[in-house]
């Protein structure tokens, strides 16, 4: 009768302990490698679609936002040449205390602050639902932080909503006008920008056609 009894590893032949070795190595380095594929081919997408907006951006491409996401109220931040851009949901609260307290502030009209023809209006906007600004103080370069609730009791009881900088205490309304007593000198700057389509904002370069819509 054949011998049935089970050989241990140490039974094997040095022949047949490198073959079964040398098949080890070899599925080993075939699972690393076709893991290491699929990692690659899960990122790639993502590498795609980052590097040429991030290319964009900083070369001054136009930046996109679906303002039909941001809940009334809120803010969201995105970037345009490297700068921070504020896109506020306003309220209609909010836009009932603008015209309150012009005489509180340094340009009430933006005679003297830097925005696009067709935000030279007490709202400052193309549309009085979104307003879209740089999000630098115009004083020293600092990100003014949002105070949206009127009569936050951080900034005083007869605060309308705005923004205040962390930095030195510049204060601007929900049209980002600079009121009295703030370091900075002019009202918060406004970058170039369109809606193509209802609720697609677009934050690039004027061109003639979009300084016309």
């Amino acid at each position: 009768m054949a011998d049935l009894t089970a050989h241990s590893s140490s039974d094997l032949s040095p022949i047949e302990g490198e073959v079964d070795d040398s098949r080890r190595k070899f599925l080993l380095r075939a699972t690393i490698g076709l893991g290491a594929v699929g990692v690659a081919f899960t990122a790639t997408p993502f590498i795609e679609s980052w590097l040429p907006s991030e290319r964009a951006r900083a070369l001054g491409g136009p930046t996109e936002v679906d303002v039909s996401k941001i809940e009334a109220g809120q803010m969201i931040i995105t970037l345009w040449r490297r700068q921070p851009i504020y896109v506020t949901h306003r309220t209609p609260d909010m836009m009932k205390l603008l015209g309150n307290h012009d005489a509180r502030l340094k340009d009430p009209t933006s005679t003297d602050s830097d925005q696009p023809e067709y935000c030279k209006n007490p709202i400052r906007a193309r549309s009085a639902e979104y307003l879209v600004l740089i999000g630098i103080c115009t004083h020293l370069g600092c990100l003014p932080k949002q105070f949206f609730d009127a009569g936050d009791p951080v900034v005083g009881a007869d605060w309308p909503g705005g923004w205040r900088c962390p930095c030195h205490g510049s204060r601007f309304d929900m049209a980002g006008r600079v009121f009295d007593g703030s370091p900075a000198s002019v009202n918060l700057r406004i970058p170039p920008y369109s809606y193509p389509t209802p609720g697609k904002l677009v934050i690039a370069e004027d061109t003639s056609a979009a300084a016309s819509s």
